[in-house]
């Protein structure tokens, strides 16, 4: 049965287009058109969508502004933002996509291609709904609610520094990470986000504004210094070196490989586990592919720890779906509960 999708445009030629690509698909239709966040917001108080596809530039309340109470609203449906103003590299491209935006897809301008837009617009959704892996979950590592303590063994393990891995969906459930932890955590933060190069500079500035810390998009011979964080460049592999004072630093590489990504988490993630053995807390989040599994299981060997977003709080389930059903993640919970985890200091 084809998927849902409510279209949200003031303009009536523009719904018309958007909603010809996706007529024109298989796997999709039509389920509501509006030209309004309060219409959208009253189709969903009724009905329930699998995509809302938004535009930004709305009358009365905009769609950047909405997109909290729409993606509150829309129960699990993806939100893709379909938009003249969502460039690559834009400030509010970046806004979206902390805002929960699942995806964005720059509106053609008059004269444009309407081909390779609907090309576009279908490939991304039909990427948004990949089949996620089978997992069975043991009951330690089982999805917990925010309010319910995470059980741990003892003694406890206390980590030198945290890495992240992300990727689709992978923005928004950073931002709830960050925002859960309080200004006095200072361990440092590696985090490798599949982005182009030509965001990276905005989304550093986000990462330093939510996290209230200072966030460094990475060169070569970087030193990883407490209470900063560390972002991989579009181009480029972060990998940790050791320093001869007991410090560390980055290295950036560019080298294939096998999971195809660049930057990639799987070189951040094991030669961090070099470096700091039972010390590296790994943390994947939302995202597509398998991407830091090796990585992961490099953690794992080297005694540190891996924890994973869960599969209903996740855009995309893939890469945290593929280390949980290797049995090595210690918790998988939502975004603000890693957060609280992550705060206390401690391996779970």
């Amino acid at each position: 049965m084809p998927l849902s999708v409510l279209i949200v445009d003031d303009s009536a030629v523009a719904r018309a287009v958007i909603a010809k690509v996706i007529d024109q698909s298989a796997e999709f239709r039509v389920a509501h058109s509006v030209g309004t966040v309060a219409a959208a917001l009253h189709v969903l108080g009724d009905h329930r969508v699998d995509f809302i596809l938004l535009d930004l530039a709305l009358p009365g309340v905009d769609g950047l502004t909405a997109l909290p109470d729409l993606v509150a609203a829309a129960r699990g449906a993806r939100v893709v933002v379909v938009s003249s103003t969502a460039i690559e590299g834009a400030a509010v491209t970046i806004q979206a996509l902390a805002l929960g935006a699942a995806e964005t897809v720059l509106k053609p301008a008059t004269g444009d291609s309407t081909s390779a837009f609907g090309i576009g617009l279908l490939k991304k959704m039909r990427r948004l709904v990949e089949p996620r892996p089978r997992v069975d979950i043991a009951p330690r590592i089982a999805p917990r609610p925010v309010s319910t303590p995470v059980s741990a063994p003892a003694p406890l393990q206390r980590f030198e520094i945290v890495a992240i891995g992300a990727s689709t969906g992978g923005i928004h459930a950073l931002s709830l990470l960050l925002r859960a932890l309080p200004r006095s955590f200072v361990t440092p933060i590696v985090i490798t986000q599949h982005l182009p190069g030509s965001f990276m500079p905005y989304f550093a500035a986000q990462l330093a504004l939510l996290s209230g810390r200072p966030c460094d998009v990475a060169v070569d011979r970087l030193r990883i210094r407490p209470g900063r964080i560390v972002l991989a460049p579009g181009d480029a592999h972060i990998r940790g070196v050791a320093l001869p004072d007991g410090g560390a630093a980055v290295r950036l590489t560019g080298e294939r490989v096998a999971n195809g990504c660049l930057p990639s988490v799987d070189p951040m993630f094991a030669s961090l586990a070099a470096v700091y053995g039972p010390a590296l807390l790994a943390v994947v989040l939302s995202g597509m592919g398998r991407d830091g599994v090796d990585g992961a299981v490099a953690v794992q060997r080297a005694g540190g720890c891996v924890i994973v977003q869960n599969e209903a709080s996740s855009v995309v389930w893939g890469m945290p779906g593929a280390i949980a059903a290797t049995g090595i993640a210690a918790a998988v919970l939502d975004p603000e509960a890693l957060g609280h985890l992550i705060a206390s200091g401690r391996h779970p």
